[in-house]
């Protein structure tokens, strides 16, 4: 009995993602014999066609957008559109406009989850140029199902924090600069993949309530089986969390859908606590300037008592606001490096 190989690639990447897709694709022959899926983190109002065309001048293979429900053929590429999900069912994709993970919609990890629940021990992972962690507990669900690992190497990423942090969690199978890799999947793609591996229950379990999710409205079921009650709340919506032990790779769900890993979360509360902050530093201003103007009309009507003591809660609140906006300004760097990796277009 003749073994299926590895017919199923699967792609993330972000940051500079779209020079090293150009890089890579033009390496891969028209007649290679498996499906390409590729995720790459995209502003809501960018143009997934126009990043297709791009690519389609690079490529010999041919690259278009994904559409919901279509079938999949070897030889072709297919490119997440903007704002959606792309996941993958047995022979077909799925494109959804589900919640965000890791604060991304495109995710990396949803399309890996789904690749590894459909096709277990076919799929090849591949996590290139990109910031923070999003594809890393993707592409150790694709370990875990026997497929097979591989990662730009970080010193020729522009952006290394993805590829080091798949590098950082997981023994991965292959690490290589992008000006080798088209040569080693033109070798992958021919090995059989393994008869034995089987995709663990709880992989296939969570891409299930993800896709469920996803494409219609509903709450997790049998959250026991998911993990245990996490002490935090979702910080996209508010609802409760509960942490994802399974396997190497810990990351948060919510009812709702949304996932994080820890960085994400971290990240996610930071902007929570930053539009906290520039409300308490709106209606601290707003108060300011109130207190200024009820001591100005007791200076008016001759109440200099009183007068004084307005200005003297005003100037104190500017302390405050001084104090508020400090550290606002202090953040803005970090705040502009991460709105940086979604507005990345290639």
């Amino acid at each position: 009995m003749k073994l299926p190989h590895h017919d199923i690639i699967v792609i993330g990447t972000s940051a500079g993602g779209m020079v090293v897709l150009c890089t890579l694709m033009e390496q891969l022959p028209a007649n290679l014999p498996a499906s390409i899926f590729i995720v790459q983190h995209l502003a809501r109002d960018s143009c997934a066609q126009n990043l297709v065309d791009r690519l389609n001048k690079s490529a010999q293979m041919e690259c278009q957008v994904a559409q919901h429900e279509q079938v999949m053929e070897q030889g072709k590429v297919y490119f997440v559109p903007q704002d959606c999900h792309l996941l993958l069912q047995k022979g077909k994709m799925l494109v959804t406009k589900g919640p965000r993970e890791n604060l991304f919609r495109p995710a990396i990890d949803p399309l890996f989850r789904s690749a590894a629940a459909a096709y277990g021990p076919r799929v090849i992972g591949i996590v290139l140029t990109g910031m923070l962690q999003d594809g890393t507990v993707g592409m150790e669900m694709i370990k875990r199902s026997g497929g097979i690992t591989l990662v730009q190497k970080p010193e020729d990423a522009e952006y290394p924090d993805m590829p080091q942090s798949v590098l950082n969690e997981i023994e991965v199978d292959y690490v290589v600069p992008v000006a080798e890799m088209g040569e080693l999947l033109q070798e992958l793609v021919f090995v059989p993949a393994s008869a034995t591996a089987e995709v663990p229950e709880d992989i296939t379990y969570e891409a299930g309530i993800a896709e469920r999710l996803m494409l219609e409205a509903g709450e997790i079921e049998d959250t026991e089986l998911l993990g245990a009650r996490a002490p935090y709340s979702c910080p996209s919506c508010g609802g409760a969390l509960w942490e994802v032990k399974k396997g190497h790779v810990n990351h948060f769900r919510c009812h709702a859908g949304h996932a994080f890993t820890p960085e994400a979360f971290l990240n996610a509360n930071v902007e929570s606590i930053e539009e906290t902050l520039w409300i308490a530093l709106r209606m601290l201003e707003e108060r300011r300037t109130m207190l200024s103007a009820m001591a100005e009309q007791d200076r008016r009507k001759g109440h200099f008592h009183w007068s004084e003591s307005q200005e003297e809660r005003a100037n104190e609140l500017k302390v405050h606001i001084a104090r508020i906006r400090q550290l606002l300004m202090s953040n803005a760097n970090a705040q502009n490096r991460f709105g940086s990796e979604e507005r990345e277009v290639g």
